[in-house]
């Protein structure tokens, strides 16, 4: 290997090891006893590892084992939570796919008044930080009587964002015309040429879309945990900060929360698993020839 290459290839591994140092040090602290972390925190394992902590935070212990654990006996009622992260990710990603969908195709081939205007509103949105938006769409769900519901929790979301539609917008562009063009010749109509003829043809991008929003939405953790603090509807991410929150008087229970952390991260590992070749190959899409 020439000496570039090989430069090339120690940063890269470099890179690697200090993207994943945090994912391995919150797993190593998950198998960590309670007890032992302290004082166990210099090697590359725990010297007595352990899966109780897993257990407990799956609900598989009771109060005084994790104590008698070193655990701080905190809840987490970690399935409940789960299942609301899965609803609020599962909505928010399947609505705004499919309508940012539509609304990038109606950009890219639709005429209509306006349109190149309207357009560049939403590109403009994309330089607007969500966080200036936080308290007006707080105040609005407020208003709307949504707190501690899925609706207040997805409305901001739900329907389309700015990047969404661009993204989508920029592979219509490149979708052939003329494939269109044969459909309306045989009689299609522009909701047919779309559902049947230009969704199949795009659906690199639409996975694409759909995995990073996914990913982002299951990661949210501001927004659930200030319009939905409730037990009935709070989510993984703000669970973990409650669980953390629940023992004021004495050290962090940074075993459990790492636990819980660590089986939070596995539904979005599994769909990077499953989805992560399309994803590349999505990522590698610059156009189709007819």
């Amino acid at each position: 290997m020439k000496l570039g290459r090989l430069f090339a290839w120690a940063c890269l591994v470099l890179a690697i090891v200090i993207s994943l140092f945090p994912l391995y040090w919150m797993l190593r602290t998950a198998i960590t006893p309670g007890r032992e972390l302290a004082v166990d925190n210099a090697g590359l394992l725990p010297r007595h590892p352990t899966l109780f902590n897993f257990q407990r935070v799956l609900g598989l212990a009771t109060r005084e084992e994790a104590r008698a654990a070193g655990g701080s006996g905190a809840d987490l009622d970690f399935f409940r939570y789960l299942a609301n992260s899965v609803v609020y990710t599962g909505l928010i990603t399947g609505v705004q796919t499919v309508l940012c969908a539509m609304a990038g195709y109606a950009f890219a081939r639709l005429r209509f008044p306006g349109r190149d205007l309207l357009f560049g509103l939403f590109v403009a949105a994309l330089m607007v930080p969500p966080i200036f938006t936080l308290l007006p769409n707080f105040v609005l769900v407020k208003e709307l009587g949504w707190l501690d519901t899925y609706q207040g929790m997805v409305a901001p979301s739900l329907l389309m964002t700015p990047f969404a539609v661009f993204f989508l917008r920029q592979f219509f562009l490149g979708v052939p015309r003329e494939v269109e063009q044969a459909a309306l010749i045989d009689g299609a109509g522009k909701g047919v040429i779309f559902w049947r003829v230009v969704l199949p043809m795009t659906k690199g991008p639409l996975l694409t879309l759909a995995l990073t929003t996914a990913v982002w939405t299951w990661n949210d953790y501001l927004w659930p945990l200030l319009v939905a603090p409730g037990e009935e509807t709070r989510v993984l991410t703000a669970a973990l900060g409650v669980f953390l929150k629940q023992s004021p008087n004495t050290a962090p229970d940074w075993t459990g929360l790492m636990a819980g952390s660590a089986l939070s991260v596995v539904p979005v590992l599994l769909l990077v698993v499953f989805f992560g070749r399309r994803l590349v190959d999505s990522i590698q899409f610059s156009g189709m020839k007819g």
